[in-house]
């Protein structure tokens, strides 16, 4: 069955969907030898696909990571400044896998993997709303911080919608929060923070959806459940 390159690219393990694209662009992919362009289809089972000069993988079956990301490592797959990679902390899960969304490098906490591209396109597209609740640990807290933090406002031109947030503890003016938010804006709740006149020194995601992080130890990771992943598709 014809479909498009950078859906059977992303399927097949490859990359996720967005970095496909540009392998694409780049000139990376070729069909039967010939270099593709954006907008092309193939049949994986008749065409000869090959990225990078190498021959597309056979598919893979699929695979479902959390990892309790640390502190200190980014979430994109390749980085310029050769800084630590949390696709590496995954690495021996037998299978090549992309993270689904992105925590920032100074962020820790649940991040999902999967070489089932459709499965990460479902949950991180805009319109599946999918909640992600975070541990936020600020300085600069003064009484009120929390209905400030509450507050509906513009990032990146967009509106977010109110969030949900909860004081759990105030030691002066430091404070922690528990916050769920439905957008995944860059460095959002950091931002949030700033325009509540707090500064985030910490933050923790600990769920996305049903799926909780728990007691898993920071810097491992497990197989998802299948009850699991039919929660979050």
């Amino acid at each position: 069955m014809r479909e498009r390159l950078q859906k059977i690219l992303s399927a097949r393990g490859v990359a996720s969907r967005r970095r496909s694209e540009e392998l694409i662009q780049n000139g990376l992919v070729t069909v039967n030898d010939v270099t593709a362009s954006l907008g092309d289809s193939a049949d994986p089972e008749i065409d000869r696909i090959c990225v990078n000069g190498q021959l597309l993988p056979m598919e893979q079956r699929p695979v479902y990571i959390l990892l309790n990301k640390p502190r200190g490592y980014v979430t994109t797959l390749s980085d310029e400044k050769g800084r630590p990679n949390a696709a590496q902390l995954v690495a021996d899960c037998g299978v090549r896998v992309y993270p689904v969304g992105r925590l920032d490098m100074d962020s820790e906490g649940l991040l999902l993997f999967t070489n089932d591209g459709a499965f990460a396109n479902a949950l991180t597209h805009p319109k599946k709303e999918v909640e992600k609740t975070y541990e936020v640990w600020v300085s600069g807290y003064q009484p009120g911080g929390e209905e400030k933090l509450s507050r509906t406002i513009v990032l990146d031109g967009y509106r977010i919608r109110p969030p949900k947030v909860a004081l759990l503890s105030v030691n002066g003016e430091k404070a922690k929060f528990r916050v769920t938010i439905h957008e995944g804006r860059n460095r959002q709740i950091r931002r949030m923070c700033e325009a509540s006149g707090m500064r985030c020194t910490r933050l923790r995601r600990i769920q996305e959806g049903s799926l909780c992080l728990g007691d898993l130890p920071s810097g491992k990771w497990r197989f998802l459940r299948a009850e699991e992943i039919a929660e979050l598709e």
